[in-house]
């Protein structure tokens, strides 16, 4: 009966490990991507044309690209000029537009395509047509709160976000004068967007950008 309750018990114990083997632990989804939004959009060439994008690849403001704050490098996107209804199709490979209130900068080919070289600025109503694979579950976001000529000012601004929300850094794009403040290190995009709205009570102009490996 001993030797019954003893392989009763080892059994038990065997299944039981079984089972805790088998258990799967859940992978987070990435964050999800909206499949279309509407604003205004702006473009570039030089001082950029020839210097490097933010993916690797040198930029030419000839060919059909285009940069956005958090869409991943090598997504396709439709971009609609609401003003003219002209489109044109670019893809991602840099990021910005930094200045407040814009959602995408063209490159000068793209800009020309749809008509606004001249403007400048359009509103716009960008879709995506298709994204890389397969997508990062390594996602990294920030806010942006200012950016600045003077490095020793951005410091300034940097060190009073860390002590603030924990962590703060400063980025300068290859060619670029301007030294950005980032803020936090989010998972999600809706979490860097709650970010934004906390540090939005004493910098206005704070927008959520990807973090990109350096």
């Amino acid at each position: 009966m001993k030797k019954y309750a003893l392989f009763i018990v080892v059994s038990l114990v065997l299944v039981s490990s079984g089972c805790a083997r088998k258990k799967r632990i859940p992978i987070p989804a990435a964050p999800a991507i909206p499949a279309a939004e509407t604003g205004i959009a702006s473009w570039y060439g030089h001082p950029y044309h020839g210097r490097r994008a933010a993916n690797g690849e040198i930029y030419d403001m000839e060919k059909l690209t285009a940069a956005h704050r958090t869409l991943p490098f090598g997504t396709w996107v439709n971009v609609r000029n609401l003003e003219n209804q002209k489109t044109v199709k670019v893809r991602i490979i840099d990021r910005g537009p930094f200045a407040e209130g814009r959602i995408i900068d063209l490159s000068h080919a793209a800009a020309g395509a749809i008509g606004m070289i001249g403007p400048g600025t359009a509103k716009v109503r960008c879709e995506i047509l298709s994204l890389p694979a397969p997508l990062s579950r390594d996602d990294a976001f920030a806010v942006q709160v200012g950016a600045f000529k003077d490095k020793s000012n951005a410091e300034r601004v940097k060190k009073t976000m860390a002590e603030q929300y924990g962590t703060a850094r400063l980025v300068r794009r290859e060619g670029d004068p301007l030294w950005r403040v980032l803020v936090g290190h989010e998972r999600s995009v809706e979490d860097a967007n709650a970010l934004a709205q906390r540090i939005r009570s004493g910098h206005s102009a704070a927008f959520v950008v990807r973090l990109d490996p350096q």
